[in-house]
C-alpha cells in the first residue's frame, strides 16, 4: 500500500489536487493512470480512498470515493530529546520513534548540549515520510527546539520522568510507567543531562529513571524509552 499525505483534507473534501512533485511521483514514478486508485492520510487519523480523475504530470487530481477514521490511542507519548551533535542520528530517532508511535517531539537545549541550530524543515519531512512507509495516519508534532530550564517549567498532566546516567537513585523505566496514561520522558545529549539539569527536573515533578545497565546514545535511549511506552500499552 503507498500511502499519501495532505493535512488540508477533512471529511468533507470531495476533490483533491497534488503538487508538481508528488504530481510527477504518482504518473511518472507509480504509473497511475486515470482510474488508479491512492491511499491518503491527513496525518489527523483520517483514510482517505481517491480515484485520479487527471494524470497530469504537474497537476495530478483526484475525487474522494471513501473515507474512514482510526481513532488515537488512549495514551500520548511526549518525548524531549537533546539534539544530537551529528544531525543524522537525531534524523534516525525521529524516523523510528514514528514507525514505533510518538506523538509530541520536543528538541530540548540542555547544558552540554554540542548542537543548538535545529532544522525543522528536514525534520518535518522526516517525520511525513516515516508516517507514510508505517502506514500511520496520525502525523507527530514538532515542537520548536526550547531551552531545557523553560521546558521543564511547563505543565504537563501525565507520567513525567528523566533518564539519565548519574550513580544516584533511580528507578527502571519499565517498572515506573503506567499503561494507559500519558507520558513525557526527557533524554539529554552526549554527556548526559548536568546534576544541575537533573535536581531542576526531580524538583518539577519528574522521576528519574534509568533505560537498563548499558551506557546508550542519545538517539538509541530515545527509541528505547518509545519502545519501553509501547510495550507496556500492548
Amino acid at each position: 500500500m503507498q500511502l499519501f499525505y495532505n493535512p488540508d483534507l477533512d471529511e468533507l473534501t470531495t476533490q483533491i489536487s497534488f503538487t508538481k512533485d508528488e504530481s510527477r511521483h504518482i504518473v511518472k514514478v507509480l504509473r497511475k493512470s486515470s482510474g488508479d486508485q491512492l491511499q491518503i492520510t491527513n496525518g489527523k487519523g483520517w483514510l482517505f480512498t481517491a480515484e485520479i480523475t487527471i494524470a497530469d504530470l504537474k497537476n495530478c487530481t483526484a475525487i474522494i470515493l471513501s473515507k474512514s477514521f482510526e481513532p488515537s490511542r488512549n495514551y500520548k507519548v511526549h518525548l524531549a530529546v537533546a539534539p544530537t551533535k551529528m544531525n543524522d542520528r537525531y534524523e534516525w530517532f525521529l524516523e523510528k520513534a514514528t514507525e514505533i508511535g510518538v506523538d509530541t517531539i520536543t528538541p530540548i537545549i540542555c547544558d552540554h548540549s554540542e548542537r543548538k541550530a535545529i532544522k525543522n524543515d528536514r525534520f518535518e519531512k522526516i517525520l511525513q515520510s516515516a508516517m507514510k512507509q508505517s502506514l500511520h495516519y496520525y502525523m507527530p508534532e514538532l515542537q520548536e527546539a526550547i531551552s531545557f530550564s523553560d521546558f521543564v517549567a511547563h505543565p504537563f498532566y501525565g507520567q513525567k520522568f528523566i533518564a539519565h546516567c548519574e550513580e544516584t537513585e533511580r528507578t527502571s523505566l519499565k517498572n515506573a510507567l503506567q499503561p494507559s496514561a500519558d507520558v513525557l520522558i526527557l533524554i539529554g545529549p552526549e554527556g548526559d543531562f548536568s546534576s544541575a539539569e537533573i535536581k531542576l527536573a526531580i524538583a518539577s515533578g519528574f522521576k528519574p529513571v534509568t533505560l537498563g545497565n548499558t551506557r546508550l546514545r542519545t538517539e538509541t535511549a530515545a527509541i528505547v524509552a518509545c519502545h519501553s511506552v509501547t510495550f507496556c500499552n500492548e
